[in-house]
């Protein structure tokens, strides 16, 4: 094997498109898991690019949706990363479909590329490690082998497909590819202590390495149909603000189907690198609590929270203006945000999922949406909601802008608290600084900018017969995201 071989470039692709309901209700629909900063100062998707970055990676691919795309150049900036490209999806349609798609853009430009795809919420405590792993992947995926990476299991996991080895790895857990045999579906409980104890399975990933030119005759011999479609999207794709919209007519006529089965399952030239290293995939809020080192007595508190004669259990506030206190609590898991609290027994992490569906099914907000709505220019929260009145604080980073909007059925006043605001009212255009106000007349076209290098922040007091965020008209939009609540 040529050193040039080795030292190949490998392209990753990270894949941001989960909702996270089982971290409910820190991980909403609105701001996913791999966006909060559940470990540490950097949120998942920023620890998982810089784990893939450095030398022998290129730029990373992202894969992602609309709502999420400045969230992720602001998370990448904050690192000093440049996206090679972040490609938008139309809508979910879960892996097959979006590796299809980072496959062709890749191909592109440049055939025949060694293309890691890894998801954007693991937590993958060694970097150095896991990048070795994929360098020594590198030969195998070059020489045409589809590689998935199986990590060494430390329990009966239910949650997990496993992979099954075609022999035992050797004791110091080397990361050597070898055939893998077949893939297992997620156990149940009797099976997975089995495979645990039989040495010869390892824990599905979902991470893959291969050249573009091989997944895409893999998609052509076993996915046809996906091929087809997403090769549609993309031809008719879209640049917009750097961004690549994938075209959705053909996007949306996609199979929901995962790479597994589309793909893995049915070819026969697999490879497996067992990986031996420390791995969560952070799926409920049993593996946050394991993740989090609990201590002598089994217990991980976060934030405003207190455990008094507790045992097993995960105790986390997010807010200082609100204490969680739990008093001789056994295998609990205790999550207390401003606008929701979630209790539930650590054998039962697994079922939060269920309790986002029946939130939903009633209608209340808090099953998709966080207090904080984070915007390209910033964030809002409401503070207090009344009849015909909302209070909002409203935080707009350096040089971003509101767009030129206007409204049908409220009025605002802005007070400024930090910083200074270039405010358009109609034709008149004036600053506000710290303690000053201005008020936004029902029906007026009016934005908010931040001319200054300091964020600027104001509470915001809506009054009117409709205060929904659907009440806006955007006549100008530096981020042009069109009508909508969103854009």
């Amino acid at each position: 094997m040529s050193q040039d071989t080795l030292d190949a470039t490998i392209h990753p692709v990270l894949l941001c498109g989960g909702s996270g309901t089982r971290l409910w209700p820190l991980s909403r629909k609105s701001y996913p898991k791999q966006f909060v900063r559940l470990m540490g100062e950097e949120s998942l998707f920023q620890a998982s690019a810089k784990r893939l970055s450095g030398h022998g990676f290129a730029a990373p691919s992202v894969i992602t949706g609309a709502d999420f795309r400045f969230v992720v150049i602001e998370q990448l900036a904050a690192l000093q990363i440049a996206p090679a490209d972040i490609l938008i999806e139309p809508c979910a349609r879960n892996t097959a479909a979006a590796i299809c798609a980072g496959a062709l853009v890749l191909e592109a430009r440049k055939p025949g590329a060694l293309m890691l795809v890894a998801p954007s919420d693991h937590v993958i405590s060694d970097a150095g490690a896991f990048r070795a792993a994929v360098k020594a992947a590198a030969p195998a995926a070059e020489a045409g082998q589809l590689v998935t990476f199986g990590i060494r299991p430390d329990r009966p996991e239910t949650g997990y497909g496993w992979l099954e080895l075609s022999e035992a790895p050797d004791a110091e857990f080397s990361a050597t590819p070898q055939p893998l045999k077949s893939f297992v579906e997620k156990p149940d409980l009797a099976k997975a202590e089995a495979l645990l104890q039989d040495g010869m399975h390892l824990w599905n990933a979902g991470i893959f390495l291969f050249s573009t030119t091989t997944i895409l005759k893999a998609f052509a011999r076993y996915a046809p149909d996906t091929l087809a479609q997403v090769r549609g999207a993309v031809a008719g794709a879209v640049r917009d603000l750097g961004f690549t919209r994938l075209a959705p007519a053909p996007w949306k006529g996609l199979e929901d189907i995962s790479i597994d089965y589309a793909v893995m399952e049915r070819a026969d030239n697999l490879s497996v690198v067992p990986y031996g290293g420390a791995w969560s995939d952070l799926g409920d809020w049993q593996a946050v609590w394991r993740e989090q080192k609990p201590d002598e007595n089994g217990i991980v508190t976060a934030g405003a929270a207190t455990a008094i004669d507790c045992k097993e259990s995960l105790l986390q506030s997010t807010s200082e203006a609100q204490q969680l206190v739990g008093i001789g609590l056994e295998d609990i898991i205790a999550v207390a945000m401003p606008d929701a609290v979630l209790v539930a027994h650590k054998s039962r992490a697994q079922d939060v999922k269920k309790a986002v569906a029946e939130l939903k099914a009633k209608g209340a907000a808090q099953a998709e949406t966080l207090p904080r709505d984070f915007r390209p220019w910033g964030w809002y929260e409401s503070l207090v909601v009344g009849q015909r009145f909302q209070v909002k604080r409203i935080h707009v980073h350096p040089g971003a802008a509101l767009s030129l909007q206007s409204h049908h059925h409220r009025a605002e006043h802005w007070i400024v608290v930090a910083g200074t605001a270039q405010v358009t009212v109609d034709d008149e255009v004036k600053l506000v600084t710290e303690n000053q106000s201005v008020y936004i007349p029902l029906g007026a076209v009016h934005r908010m900018e931040n001319p200054g290098k300091v964020p600027l922040t104001l509470i915001e007091v809506q009054t009117g017969a409709y205060l929904g965020e659907d009440d806006i008209i955007r006549y100008d939009d530096v981020y042009a995201r069109g009508q909508g609540a969103r854009g």
